[in-house]
């Protein structure tokens, strides 16, 4: 298949990289990156109507608003129910019989809005915590006898982050010919 543009439907996404210098403070180094995809996952869903908000471009069939639904609840289940070991509603919300799953009265505004929100409460969490702070043996990780670290919980969601940025960079460049830099 070959993707052909038509004039003036380009649009170059915003987000841009951090640029971190020569830091060596690893806790700030995950977190900014942390952030930066949370605004770039922003950024591709940014002017997207709600038809194409819904809809799959992509054999597998999720749509991009079940993935920022999904890294809602996955940033929730790593930090929150995860490190600090807190009972959450829902913890697997996210999935319905095997399937991401977002009802239509769930909007991308909220679901934006809690990505947000989450990201706070993931610096809330972390600030108060050495990276070398085992997590929580209740919660997500009650079957572990040994539970990740801080450093290793934090470094899974950015990878997390970072993979499904990469999706919706291919989902909107095949939905309206954006692209990210």
């Amino acid at each position: 298949m070959r993707l052909t543009l038509r004039p003036g439907k380009l649009r170059i996404m915003s987000a841009e990289l951090p640029d971190v210098g020569p830091s060596t403070d690893v806790r700030e180094l995950l977190l900014t990156y942390l952030d930066f995809y949370r605004a770039a996952v922003t950024d591709k869903l940014s002017g997207l109507s709600d038809a194409d908000l819904r809809t799959s471009r992509l054999p597998s069939g999720w749509t991009p608003i079940e993935l920022l639904k999904h890294l809602v609840f996955m940033e929730r289940r790593w930090l929150v129910w995860g490190v600090r070991g807190d009972q959450v509603d829902e913890p697997w919300g996210d999935d319905r019989n095997g399937r991401w799953s977002v009802p239509p009265e769930e909007t991308v505004e909220e679901w934006l809005a809690a990505l947000h929100q989450g990201g706070r409460r993931t610096r809330e969490i972390v600030a108060g915590l050495p990276l070398t702070a085992i997590a929580a043996r209740t919660g997500r990780f009650a079957d572990r006898s040994t539970p990740p670290s801080v450093t290793a919980v934090l470094f899974h969601v950015l990878q997390e982050y970072a993979r499904h940025a990469g999706h919706l960079d291919i989902a909107r460049e095949l939905i309206d010919g954006s692209t990210g830099e």
